[in-house]
């Protein structure tokens, strides 16, 4: 495995744990529209409630299974592609409340890392 995908896994799984296991009461910049944490901000994208637990155990599990992928290489490719489907579902969503640009750079950032992993994974 290329040095440069364990980067990658390592900062978007502990990019993903850190936002739905920490930060997810928390106020940041780039929740979208004017939420004040995760819950608020799937409100605000007008998404049903079971959507937050939905997204949320998924982001954590492959956050999990990113980090699992430097051992067992197996998994990586799955579990980066599943981020890839909710990175783009992020973007999507920031776009539908016009949010400007600065609140979707996180999103696109794990989508463009997602991306890579999922290139290298196939090399």
């Amino acid at each position: 495995m290329p040095l440069i995908s364990s980067i990658l896994q390592v900062i978007v799984g502990l990019g993903l744990l850190n936002v739905w296991l920490l930060r997810r009461g928390s106020t940041t910049a780039y929740r979208g529209g004017e939420a004040k944490n995760l819950k608020e901000e799937f409100a605000t994208y007008g998404l049903p409630a079971p959507m937050f637990y939905i997204v949320g155990g998924l982001k954590i599990i492959c956050g999990v299974l990113l980090l699992v992928g430097l051992r067992y290489q197996l998994v990586v490719l799955p579990a980066a592609a599943v981020v890839v489907v909710l990175m783009l579902g992020a973007v999507a969503m920031h776009l539908k409340v016009g949010d400007g640009v600065v609140k979707y750079v996180p999103a696109t950032l794990m989508l463009a890392m997602s991306g890579a992993i999922c290139v290298i994974s196939t090399l």
